[in-house]
């Protein structure tokens, strides 16, 4: 099954341009290319305009809601992910490949075919007021972003909140959006408790290249104000400066945290860029399309950071890379975060006002 790199470019508001062969299906009907197609964009009319993928939302019947995660590189065990697939369209996305164990490709479907659980919150719920639940940091989302477009209109990730605030059981938040300013409220009381946080994903100031790599994100400037925000309502709030891509945007890395500082973050992290399986294929596609002067160098700065190769999955390197170019990021990150007051490190949180509500609960949630 062929992973070249793909042609054409993507509908509007969209990051990737078409799909990729779903690695586990045994056929695949791949787009018909025309001479007369404009550079091969699948559509039938070479001279009509096409119809953009629409979003289409389905159901996931999931009967449990926590992720238990392994990995030595990430700071916490559990996460919560209340949907699958995301809309924003970061072409970079690690999470891409994981819409192929759903039967989808990793390119347009896991933009467009975003699955979400409905149940979320009453999972949620059940999970925490079991008495084998011990309570600790819960992170949203480990996967996808919880704050992606369709959260306005299903508020599953308000929904988790809550009930994570009424047992005032830890909590971080991650995401590219300004919409976590809705649920401000709910992160304060959490944080009252010394139980809640929140990380804006910035990896550049600027709105074009932002705009490229994570189409249906909020621009960089919507995040800062996202911090201030949150800051301002007593939210523990930090950046992160990711992915960093060499010969792209690792030389924003300072701007970026004295950005984050001004708007009122407090601590800070970074993760270089990771292209596994059908994520690389899509970026390198990407990367032709919108900066084929600087592909080169990009790629060649990569291989330098994984060992000669474009991805390296080893614990430990995946999200710094190893070598020289390693170290000189990582200390351009350890000078900034000095330079800028970022260096105290983010808030513990803890679980010592958890709660669990006094009789029947559950059929607060119940549909």
């Amino acid at each position: 099954m062929s992973r070249t790199p793909i042609r054409g470019r993507p509908p509007k508001g969209r990051g990737a341009a078409e799909d990729l062969p779903n690695r586990f299906a045994r056929a695949w009907q791949a787009a018909p290319e025309d001479e007369d197609n404009l550079g091969g964009e699948s559509w039938a009319d070479p001279w009509e305009e096409p119809v953009p993928p629409s979003t289409e939302l389905l159901e996931d019947a999931s009967r449990t809601i926590l992720s238990n995660n392994q990995s030595p590189d990430i700071p916490f065990r559990y996460s919560l992910n209340p949907y699958r697939g995301c809309e924003q369209g970061c072409i970079y996305c690690y999470a891409r490949p994981g819409h192929e164990y759903l039967g989808y490709s990793p390119g347009l479907e896991f933009e467009t075919k975003i699955v979400y659980k409905p149940q979320a919150a009453q999972l949620l719920a059940r999970k925490l007021d079991s008495r084998s639940w011990k309570p600790q940091v819960i992170a949203l989302s480990g996967v996808t972003d919880c704050y992606q477009p369709i959260e306005r209109e299903l508020g599953l990730t308000r929904a988790c909140l809550e009930v994570l605030a009424e047992r005032r059981n830890p909590a971080s938040v991650i995401t590219k959006s300004y919409g976590i300013t809705r649920d401000k409220d709910l992160l304060a009381e959490l944080a009252r408790h010394g139980a809640g946080s929140a990380l804006l994903s910035i990896n550049s100031l600027d709105a074009t290249l932002a705009g490229r790599l994570e189409p249906r994100a909020s621009r960089p400037a919507r995040r800062l104000r996202a911090i201030r925000e949150l800051a301002e309502a007593g939210v523990p709030v930090g950046v992160m400066v990711a992915p960093v891509i060499p010969g792209l945007n690792d030389h924003e890395l300072p701007a970026v945290l004295e950005a984050a500082k001004e708007a009122g973050a407090t601590f800070a992290g970074w993760i270089l860029l990771r292209l596994p399986l059908a994520v690389e294929p899509l970026f390198l596609a990407w990367l032709e399309r919108h900066y084929p002067q600087r592909a080169s160098k990009v790629l060649a700065r990569l291989r330098d950071l994984r060992g000669g190769e474009l991805s390296d999955a080893r614990f430990g390197r995946r999200m710094r890379g190893q070598g020289p170019l390693a170290q000189q990021l990582s200390q351009l990150f350890q000078v900034s975060l000095r330079r800028y007051g970022l260096d105290g490190g983010g808030p513990e949180l803890h679980s010592s006002a958890f709660r669990r509500p006094r009789g029947p609960q559950l059929e607060l949630f119940e549909p």
